[in-house]
């Protein structure tokens, strides 16, 4: 069986966010960004390959190709003005987060089939399961691109 392409992979992940925002569970997130300040919640979302994919195919559409982990603990994603700056293609946990002001967190039994989609789509991807968010996206970032050659100037 031939691997999918990473952008293949990304619409799959694409078409498991849209299946959950069709689902009728209320959210509202404010944008507050608390939940963005992982050392301050004690919590950080876990990404699957196909998850990190999105985040960095994201970052790159928005002109950066590098990362930084902030020191204070804080999402990389997070930018000066408090907001996501990659919102449209935040990770699962992030849309179905324990932030209390966008409603709490979905009940696992809401989402359960989807987070096993995700999980499919990484094994078939040759993922090593879900990893903290800078992990899975450093991962991502560090390696090599299709087309571009490293070591050569």
């Amino acid at each position: 069986m031939k691997a999918k392409s990473d952008p293949e992979l990304i619409q799959e992940v694409r078409a498991v966010y849209a299946e959950l925002s069709s689902r009728p569970v209320v959210r509202n997130c404010t944008g507050i960004a608390g939940c963005c300040r992982f050392r301050l919640t004690g919590r950080t979302p876990n990404l699957t390959h196909g998850e990190a994919l999105v985040v960095v195919a994201a970052w790159r559409a928005a002109g950066r190709n590098s990362l930084v982990i902030p020191d204070d603990g804080s999402c990389p994603f997070l930018g000066g003005s408090g907001r996501c700056q990659i919102y449209d293609g935040r990770p699962f946990g992030c849309r179905t987060h324990f932030c209390a002001a966008a409603g709490g967190p979905y009940a696992r039994g809401e989402v359960r089939d989807l987070i096993h989609r995700l999980e499919e789509i990484d094994q078939a991807a040759g993922g090593v399961g879900a990893s903290n968010l800078p992990a899975a996206v450093r991962r991502v970032m560090d390696a090599p691109r299709p087309g571009k050659r490293r070591g050569r100037k």
